[in-house]
């Protein structure tokens, strides 16, 4: 069995020409979880598959990553053989902020009568999820206020971090074997973001290698990662994942 990452945009907030961050896991080919949704990710993955995701993870509520959310509502809604049937995992902290962010507003639709939240089959979650046999680690991140960012893990795959500061702490829980791991990543960090020089501070040598780059702020930004020896995710690229771990006695 085949499993992979799929990148269709990798771009920081303002770098619109690398899309939007978000990635789907894929199993032999076929799309298993999205992760994010921002303005332009429905049309990269419809594009890609042909189809609405069957499973979404968002890891917060920053419009780069939600602001997908509503055109996936009318996408799911009006297709009565989608309505309800894709699964939206959130963890429950985050349900707050992401109701206020893109379901809050007065009548969905203009004839009223419809919750937004009907659209999908929501599965608020909080140390993971199971999704079609496997258990998914949810991990807290780094990123601006504590308790509003998530990162998602499958154990001997990948670990997924979303937007962040280093987190090696956490990493080495859930990602503590030979997983790739998928982090934040730009030229110059800041507060809520991590860049190449708190990679090289706070991260040991095996943690790096195991590291794709994502989240930076244009092509030329990337490139310089790369001269200084690191491996990037790219829009519309791939990186190949180690066979999943078996499932672990105290998953769920």
């Amino acid at each position: 069995m085949n499993w992979n990452l799929h990148f269709l945009g990798v771009g920081a907030a303002h770098a619109v020409e690398l899309g939007s961050s978000a990635v789907v896991l894929e199993r032999d080919g076929t799309p298993m979880l999205l992760v994010d949704c921002g303005p332009d990710t429905l049309d990269r993955y419809q594009a890609a598959y042909g189809e609405p995701p069957r499973a979404v993870f968002i890891t917060h509520t920053h419009m780069d990553h939600v602001g997908g959310m509503e055109r996936l509502f009318f996408r799911l809604w009006f297709d009565e053989q989608w309505r309800g049937r894709t699964k939206l995992f959130v963890h429950a902290g985050l349900m707050s902020w992401l109701q206020a962010r893109v379901a809050d507003y007065p009548n969905v639709l203009a004839e009223g009568g419809v919750n937004f939240w009907e659209a999908f089959r929501l599965v608020p979650c909080t140390r993971g999820f199971w999704l079609d046999g496997h258990w998914f680690d949810v991990f807290a991140t780094r990123h601006h206020m504590a308790g509003t960012s998530y990162g998602v893990a499958l154990a001997g795959s990948f670990a997924y971090t979303g937007d962040t500061r280093p987190i090696p702490e956490v990493l080495a829980r859930v990602a503590a074997g030979n997983e790739v791991i998928a982090h934040d990543c730009g030229l110059v960090g800041n507060p809520s973001h991590t860049g190449i020089d708190d990679i090289e501070r706070e991260y040991d040598a095996a943690q790096r290698q195991r590291m794709r780059l994502y989240h930076y702020g244009s092509e030329a930004d990337g490139a310089a990662l790369v001269a200084r020896g690191y491996a990037i995710a790219r829009t519309g690229g791939r990186i190949a994942l180690p066979e999943p771990a078996p499932v672990r006695p105290d998953a769920g």
